[in-house]
């Protein structure tokens, strides 16, 4: 049983101090990441990583889905993070003859944080990353429904907080650039057009660790065809063939009505960085000729 099953909502935050200082102390006898989800937001990463944490040679951090580390906890610096991992010979033991244990974690901020794929390329030279996208005129959408739903948005229509984006991001990017502890609520809670806008991003990730090392899934063909894109991933990883009894779409919220001169509005700025991502994938995905 994993050490998150353990944990009384109650006495969360103290147990999970305890054990990131239990890891730190341990960092040298634990896995590092052989891959990272690293996004995007509201793509369906929540339901690929249950996937691949199933997995028996997989093997993600005790307690969260994720760490944060290259965006908000970079200076706490490489024991805290590695000390989030299972230790090596634990891994080894529970992956058994099934193949060698691989750690992993997800984090949907990672693709559009300005610094963290630098950070990753840095610090873990030989790990491949795993984007799921989706139609960026949706993702948008939900993006504004899940952050208004959680409190940390308060424009009450998506139009309006479109309209203020861009206000809303300027000189975020210089602030995190002189200062890695400081944590832009507003770009990791507000950007929905430039969130979605997926090109760039993926430029990014292939200029510093190199087109071989990311698999990109579109997260509309994923869950149409689970089975199929999941032994796809599993290749690209190096892992072992294996498929859950079942795959789920998990924290999809239910879906109200964009108004169709907003949906109009956000193809037509998307359409340039759609055609410039299929160029850098190589597939099409269904929504581009949207």
């Amino acid at each position: 049983m994993a050490l998150r099953e353990y944990v009384p909502p109650a006495l969360d935050p103290g147990l999970r101090k305890a054990y990131v200082l239990i890891g730190s102390a341990t960092a040298s006898l634990r896995l590092l990441p052989g891959f990272l989800v690293v996004g995007g937001q509201r793509c369906g990463t929540t339901s690929i990583f249950h996937a691949l944490a199933a997995h028996p040679q997989v093997h993600r951090p005790p307690v969260n889905k994720g760490t944060d580390y290259f965006t908000l906890h970079y200076a706490n610096g490489p024991d805290w993070y590695r000390g989030h991992f299972p230790l090596t010979q634990v891994a080894g033991r529970r992956s058994g003859r099934f193949g060698p244990a691989v750690a992993f974690e997800a984090c949907t901020y990672y693709l559009f944080h300005p610094y963290a794929l630098e950070r990753i390329a840095r610090d873990l030279p030989d790990v491949k990353l795993v984007a799921m996208l989706r139609d960026p005129v949706e993702r948008s959408f939900s993006a504004y429904k899940h952050e208004f739903g959680r409190g940390f948005e308060w424009e009450p229509t998506f139009e309006r907080a479109l309209d203020l984006e861009e206000e809303r991001l300027i000189d975020e990017d210089d602030r995190m650039r002189t200062d890695m502890t400081y944590e832009s609520f507003t770009h990791r809670h507000h950007a929905y057009r430039l969130r979605s806008r997926y090109a760039p991003q993926l430029e990014r990730a292939i200029d510093l660790l190199g087109r071989e090392r990311i698999h990109v899934m579109y997260s509309e063909t994923f869950f149409e065809a689970p089975e199929a894109e999941f032994a796809r991933l599993l290749d690209f990883l190096g892992l072992r063939q294996w498929a859950p009894d079942h795959f789920s779409q998990l924290n999809a919220r239910p879906s109200d009505a964009m108004q169709s001169s907003t949906r109009r509005r956000l193809q037509a700025d998307f359409a340039a960085d759609n055609a410039r991502l299929i160029e850098l994938v190589g597939t099409a995905p269904r929504w581009a000729d949207n």
